[in-house]
């Protein structure tokens, strides 16, 4: 009896690690939705070079904010637009641009003109388009 009894010892306490190392790798790190996975290079396009559907989305949409995306040969557009201001000389600046686990990231910024670039007070239309490898995920824009 003392033989089996410390067979079944061996067998529940060798299930008892089993047992903790799976907890312990159940319990293990993951991945936050947010965490950047990698960096994603862009170009930004000029509006001469954009696809000719793209053009005509923006220009239907100009004069309000939006943001868009569009997909063309392997390569994603994504678009951000602020709609109609009272003179020209604004910038925009893509602070970043990047890939987590279930979607990619865009931060821009408007930067308003200087002080000796809002001369004359025509109505401009700033936006921005940037070109990147085709990802089918969600953009969030930020």
């Amino acid at each position: 009896m003392s033989r089996l009894y410390e067979y079944g010892k061996r067998i529940l306490s060798a299930g008892l690690v089993c047992l903790m190392c799976l907890a312990v790798f159940a319990c293990g790190r993951k991945q936050d939705a947010m965490e950047k996975v990698k960096d994603l290079e862009c170009t930004v396009i000029p509006e001469d070079n954009l696809p000719e559907e793209l053009y005509d989305m923006i220009s239907q949409k100009k004069e309000k904010a939006f943001k868009l995306t569009f997909e063309d040969q392997g390569f994603l557009y994504i678009c951000v637009g602020y709609g109609t201001q009272d003179t020209g000389g604004y910038s925009i600046a893509v602070n970043d641009l990047y890939e987590t686990s279930n979607a990619l990231y865009i931060d821009t910024d408007l930067i308003g003109p200087s002080p000796e670039e809002k001369g004359s007070p025509v109505p401009s239309y700033p936006y921005i388009v940037v070109k990147t490898e085709f990802i089918d995920k969600p953009v969030v824009f930020d």
